[in-house]
């Protein structure tokens, strides 16, 4: 669910971008596998992805502590922890891929310099862990 936005921006928000040309091309052909591995090699090249950023990031830790605290179903629980822990991980490989994140940082420009945002990682990771054993 969280990869959506990766498929958002290649179908809607930048269609005529030579990665969504390789993504149409390749789906025309039915290469499934194909097209995965090419939104996987490509996935530092997206700028602007919905559900990647700082600011859907703090959101959904919010929502995420108030879902934890306020229902009583597991199912919901889980889904909402796992939608949190996915945007972290991608968070993680990015910073460890690009070591930046500035691909994060479309709706609010901010520099951050490479210990700050592992800082901010670890500390993202370390709230939602500690918000998933508190369940």
């Amino acid at each position: 669910m969280p990869d959506i936005d990766h498929l958002i921006y290649i179908f809607f928000l930048s269609p005529q971008e030579l990665t969504s040309q390789r993504m149409n091309f390749l789906l025309g052909r039915k290469e499934i596998k194909r097209s995965i591995e090419l939104l996987y090699e490509t996935r530092s090249e997206r700028r602007g992805l919905i559900f990647h950023t700082f600011f859907f990031q703090i959101i959904l830790l919010i929502l995420t502590f108030w879902l934890l605290s306020s229902s009583a179903s597991l199912f919901g629980k889980g889904l909402v922890l796992s939608f949190a822990l996915h945007i972290s991980i991608d968070q993680v490989t990015d910073l460890v891929d690009t070591k930046s994140l500035s691909n994060w940082t479309k709706i609010f420009p901010i520099n951050l310099t490479y210990p700050m945002a592992e800082l901010y990682t670890i500390s993202g990771i370390i709230l939602l862990s500690v918000m998933g054993f508190l369940i």
